[in-house]
C-alpha cells in the first residue's frame, strides 16, 4: 500500500539520534511502567515512519519518551500524528441541499483513504448535527429522473451485481475488520457504481439502484470506521443518510441514524448518541420492519447504557426484544439480514456491562458468544471481549483472562481498531493484577499478536 513518508517523526527521531528498536524498546518500557503492555515491535516503528497510522494511546507514549530524550515537549503532531491538543475545532456536517450535491460529496470522499493517521476524536457542533438531523426528518423525498437520455441503459441485472459486490465486501468486513477492502471498494464505488446513477433507467430500476448504491457507501462507512477513521466514517455516513433521502427510504436512512449514534457512543459522545438514536427510532415508525426497529431500539439502549442512564436504557431494551420478538413476520431487506438474535444478545450485553450489571452481562454475554456465527469473526471478538470485561465485573479473574484470551487467539479481529481498543481497555483494566501470572500471560500473548500484525504488513 502506497503512503506518503512521515518526514516529521524521521526528523524527531534523528534528532534524538534513536533507532527503530530503540524508541521501540522506550516505548514498551515507558507503557510497561504505566501497567500497560504495547507491543510495539521495530517493525512498527519502520511502519509508521512510512507513513502507517498509529492508536492515539501508542502517539501518546511515543511522544512522551522522545520529549524525555529531547528535554522539551513533543506532542504526537510534532510527529506527524494527530494532535489531542489541538482537536478543539468542529468538524463541519455538510448535509448536501441537491442530489447532484451527494453525488458530487460522495464522489469527493471515494477519493480519500482510509489508512491515514487519524484520532479517536471526532468533535461535531451539536447545532450542526441537529440541523441534519432535522433536515432528514421533514424532508419530501426528491425522487429519482426515470427515462432521461443517457448513453447507458441500466437494467435490474446490474442492480444486483452491485448487491452481490456489497455482500461479498460485508462478508470480507465482518471476517477481516480493520478497513479491509476498503480501497477496492471505493475504487470500485467511484468508477462502477456513482456513474451508473447518471445513466437511463425506468423508475423501479433507479429506484432499486439508489438503494444499492446507499448499501455500498454505508459499507465504506463502516470499514472507515473500523480503520479508526472517524472523520471520513462521518462524512460518509451523512452523505449515505442524504442518499437515503433521494428514494424516501426512511428504513435505510434510519439504519444510518443508528450508525452515526454507534459512533458517537464509540467516542463517548454520549448526548449525540441519545439523540441520534432516537432520532432513528422515531423517523422509522410505520415505516421498518420489526427487525430493524428492534436494531434502532438497541443503539438507543446503547447509548442510554453508555451514559449510564438505567431506567430509560432498561425501557430502550425491552422495546428491542418486544420488536424482535416479531422479526420473523416483515418482509426484510437483505441488508437487514444479518441482525439476527445473536446480534441482538451482542448489542444487549454492551448495555449490561455498560450499566455494571454484573450476573446479567456474563449471562447475555455468554449466550451472545455461543449463539455467534464464527464466520462473523469480528462480532464474536468483541462479544468475547464483553464476556471477559463482564467477568471481570462480576470477579471473575482467571475465566476473564480465559475468555480474553480465546479473543486475540482468533487473530484476524485484531486487524480492526475497535477491537484493539477493546484489547486495551481490559488490559487497562486487569493491570491491577499485573503480577498474575494468568495476566503475565496474556500481555505477552497480546504482544505477539500485534507484533504478527506488524510483519504481516
Amino acid at each position: 500500500m502506497s503512503r506518503e513518508p512521515n518526514a516529521q517523526l524521521m526528523a524527531v527521531m534523528h534528532e534524538a539520534n534513536v533507532s527503530n528498536k530503540g524508541l521501540a524498546k522506550r516505548m514498551t518500557d515507558e507503557a510497561a511502567q504505566r501497567g500497560i503492555d504495547l507491543g510495539t515491535t521495530h517493525v512498527a516503528v519502520k511502519r509508521w515512519r512510512e507513513g502507517a497510522g498509529i492508536r492515539p494511546q501508542t502517539a501518546a507514549i511515543m511522544a512522551d519518551v522522545l520529549s524525555a530524550k529531547l528535554g522539551r515537549r513533543v506532542t504526537p503532531g510534532d510527529l506527524g500524528f494527530f494532535d489531542h491538543t489541538k482537536s478543539t475545532t468542529p468538524e463541519p456536517v455538510s448535509y448536501p441541499g441537491t442530489v447532484p450535491d451527494v453525488l458530487a460529496a460522495l464522489d469527493t470522499l471515494a477519493q480519500e483513504r482510509a489508512d491515514v493517521p487519524a484520532s479517536d476524536e471526532l468533535i461535531i457542533a451539536d447545532a450542526d448535527l441537529s440541523s441534519a438531523v432535522l433536515s432528514w426528518m421533514i424532508a419530501r423525498p426528491d425522487g429519482i429522473q426515470p427515462e432521461r437520455p443517457a448513453h447507458q441503459r441500466v437494467g435490474m441485472r446490474d442492480v444486483r451485481a452491485i448487491k452481490d459486490a456489497a455482500g461479498t465486501f460485508m462478508a470480507l468486513d465482518f471476517k477481516y475488520g480493520g478497513g479491509h477492502g476498503h480501497k477496492a471498494l471505493r475504487h470500485y464505488f467511484r468508477h462502477e457504481v456513482l456513474p451508473l446513477l447518471d445513466a437511463s433507467y425506468s423508475e423501479k430500476v433507479g429506484t432499486a439502484l439508489y438503494g444499492a448504491a446507499a448499501e455500498v457507501s454505508q459499507l465504506l462507512a463502516w470499514t472507515a470506521y473500523d480503520a479508526g477513521n472517524h472523520r471520513l466514517a462521518h462524512r460518509y455516513l451523512t452523505s449515505t443518510l442524504r442518499l437515503s433521502q433521494v428514494i424516501d427510504d426512511r428504513m435505510f436512512g434510519a439504519r444510518i441514524l443508528g450508525n452515526l449514534s454507534h459512533q458517537a457512543n464509540y467516542l463517548g459522545n454520549h448526548a449525540q448518541a441519545i439523540q441520534l438514536s432516537r432520532a432513528a427510532v422515531e423517523g422509522a415508525k410505520g415505516r421498518a420492519t420489526p427487525r430493524a426497529m428492534a436494531l434502532n431500539s438497541a443503539m438507543e439502549a446503547r447509548a442510554l447504557s453508555n451514559a449510564g442512564h438505567q431506567a430509560a436504557a432498561g425501557r430502550a431494551m425491552n422495546e428491542a426484544e418486544r420488536h424482535f420478538e416479531r422479526a420473523d413476520t416483515g418482509e426484510d431487506p437483505a441488508w437487514l439480514s444479518y441482525f439476527d438474535q445473536a446480534e441482538l444478545m451482542g448489542e444487549l450485553c454492551h448495555c449490561f456491562r455498560d450499566l455494571k450489571m454484573r450476573r446479567e452481562s456474563v449471562n447475555q454475554a455468554q449466550l451472545a458468544v455461543d449463539s455467534t456465527d464464527p464466520k462473523y469473526a469480528r462480532t464474536l471478538g468483541f462479544c468475547r471481549m464483553v464476556l471477559a470485561q463482564s467477568q471481570l465485573l462480576n470477579g471473575e479473574l482467571e475465566a476473564a483472562v480465559t475468555t480474553a484470551s480465546l479473543a486475540v487467539d482468533a487473530g484476524d479481529s485484531l486487524q480492526s481498531t475497535r477491537f484493539q481498543r477493546y484489547v486495551t481497555d481490559f488490559q487497562t483494566e486487569v493491570s491491577v493484577h499485573l503480577t498474575n501470572p494468568a495476566v503475565a500471560a496474556f500481555n505477552e500473548k497480546v504482544h505477539d499478536a500485534l507484533a504478527r500484525l506488524d510483519e504481516d504488513d
